[in-house]
């Protein structure tokens, strides 16, 4: 892959750190068994790297107990845990318009066969809500309060420490989608008063696909999403009480969690400060680029105001997916194109139609990257840069 710009970090980290790969290589070498299935030194070695990645998530996210967080094979399984098994016939839901459909599906789902009742609170042109309109839209039967830390497609951020206390204060569970913001932004589930936090372990966090986890608060007891062994309380045919284990039936992935652990510790290393930092100011250089490029648009916050590393962008005139594939064939840059899974988000920003381009950065993203994007789209659309 010589010579490849890779902007598509919103969809997953690459490439790795060395030591995620070392470290899943070492996994299925010399702790290949399965964790909590047998008494033997390698299941009880595989346990301990479980053991390791739990609790260095929990020291990530200001999570009290190790125990109270579920692997999960992605964002989707995790907010797919958290919705199905907190929610029940009647109940109330407030999300936002930028919700991605890992949120959105499993709502319209439950409101077709379980009748619940779902609003969403309207984002502007900048991806930023309006928290009084939220406070109007609280109920009795509100149960639950669903938004994502940051936009996957206009990379605004949420306040999600004010949506946190509005929930509270209303006595309904919060729950966060993280896939945008774990690694990159600060999270603490106790002083934002999260119930709920659902993140990959292939983005932010820079470990591999097929990763990922729940926070759930000791407060809460969610119906399991699965049910089946889980090498504790065997002789019960109901699902285990105990944490972990409720909510992890069948063999984890042990190699990827491995490789996870090394991609957190990574993260801890360079800082989670120092990396939204970094991305910010690329995605800074990125709009001041692109602004000077007359057919384009830019979605999301305005230059100077804090964002995730994600920029997104029409061109008038332009198919959004025509751009990414030319990006791709002639200039060797992986971006994403189309609508991000999140058709509310274009509907507030006038995009559904169209789609658009986005292309994010990560850690491993640098000021050449961006200007070879700048220098392509400029190329492409024939435009000079005008300020």
């Amino acid at each position: 892959m010589e010579g490849l710009v890779y902007l598509d970090h919103a969809a997953t980290s690459w490439p790795k750190p060395p030591a995620v790969a070392a470290a899943m290589m070492e996994a299925l070498q010399q702790s290949g068994a399965n964790a909590g299935r047998g008494n033997h030194s390698l299941a009880i070695g595989t346990g301990r790297v479980l053991v390791r990645a739990r609790a260095m998530l929990a020291e990530l996210f200001g999570v009290a107990n190790a125990q109270d967080i579920a692997f999960t094979h992605n964002t989707t399984m995790g907010l797919n845990m958290a919705i199905k098994g907190t929610l029940q016939r009647g109940d109330h839901v407030i999300s936002t318009m930028t919700e991605h459909n890992s949120v959105r599906r499993p709502l319209e789902y439950l409101r077709r066969t379980m009748e619940i009742e779902v609003d969403y609170v309207r984002v502007d042109q900048q991806g930023e809500l309006n928290l009084v309109e939220l406070k109007g839209m609280m109920r009795p039967n509100t149960r639950m309060v669903i938004c994502n830390h940051s936009s996957n497609l206009l990379g605004s951020i949420l306040p999600v420490g004010e949506i946190g206390d509005i929930a509270k204060s209303h006595g309904a569970v919060f729950l966060v989608d993280a896939a945008q913001s774990a690694g990159s932004l600060p999270i603490d589930v106790t002083a934002m008063n999260i119930d709920l936090l659902a993140f990959p372990g292939h983005k932010g966090l820079l470990g591999p696909q097929g990763t990922g986890g729940l926070y759930i608060s000791p407060h809460l007891d969610l119906e399991p999403l699965m049910h089946g062994g889980t090498g504790s309380q065997s002789e019960n045919s109901d699902q285990p009480s105990v944490r972990p284990d409720r909510y992890e039936a069948g063999t984890q992935n042990a190699v990827g969690i491995a490789g996870l652990l090394a991609g957190v510790k990574a993260v801890k290393a360079l800082g989670i400060e120092q990396i939204h930092r970094q991305e910010w100011e690329l995605t800074q250089l990125l709009m001041e680029g692109l602004a000077m490029i007359p057919s384009i648009r830019i979605l999301g916050p305005a230059a100077g105001a804090q964002r995730s590393g994600i920029v997104a962008f029409v061109a008038e005139g332009q198919d959004s997916a025509s751009i990414a594939y030319r990006l791709d064939r002639q200039y060797q840059i992986a971006v994403r194109a189309g609508m991000h899974c999140t058709p509310l988000a274009h509907q507030a920003v006038d995009t559904l139609k169209s789609g658009a381009v986005r292309a994010s950065v990560g850690v491993s993203s640098t000021e050449e990257d961006v200007h070879k994007l700048l220098y392509a789209m400029t190329d492409m659309l024939g435009a000079s840069r005008t300020r």
